[in-house]
């Protein structure tokens, strides 16, 4: 199901986060719950993963997570401060001590000349470490390799806010 590089990344995560007794949530859009996929398919994942949240729809972004509507209809949801009120959100709403969100343009079709398909944003909260944001751009030929890659990214920036 996942390459060997995400499964590596998932198992690592799992294991860091075990060893500091840290807690995992995930808030996520265009990836529509990989990311949470990757880290389950880990043996003893339930000892760090807390709870994913697939907000894929606006309504679901302002009703699960708390996002403005007014926030989503002037900048769009595929934005950075969406991204980072995500990863808040999803955050305060949880158990967990890290959170990462992402929002996205996956494609085919949906992207702008603002927004091209492969756009996205990909944030992360930690409990007393504050947030931290990357906006990504995969120039991949379909909707799987740009979910995939977004999948990848978000791993490893999890893994980076642990230390």
């Amino acid at each position: 199901m996942f390459s060997l590089e995400i499964v590596t990344l998932a198992r690592l995560l799992v294991d860091e986060a075990r060893e500091r007794s840290l807690r995992i949530v995930t808030a996520e859009s265009c990836t529509g719950g990989l990311v949470a996929g990757a880290i389950c398919m880990v043996s003893g994942a339930s000892d760090v993963f807390e709870r994913g949240y697939v907000t894929y729809s606006n309504r679901a972004k302002q009703e699960l997570l708390g996002i403005p509507g007014d926030l989503i209809a002037d900048l769009g949801a595929v934005s950075e401060p969406v991204a980072r009120m995500m990863a808040e959100g999803a955050l305060e709403n949880s158990n967990a001590h890290i959170s990462v969100a992402i929002t996205g343009v996956a494609g085919p079709g949906g992207g702008t000349p603002m927004k091209p398909v492969g756009t996205v944003h990909i944030a992360t909260a930690r409990t007393n470490h504050g947030l931290m944001h990357r906006q990504e751009y995969f120039e991949l030929e379909d909707r799987e390799g740009i979910q995939l890659a977004a999948v990848q990214s978000a791993l490893q920036m999890l893994r980076d806010r642990l230390t």
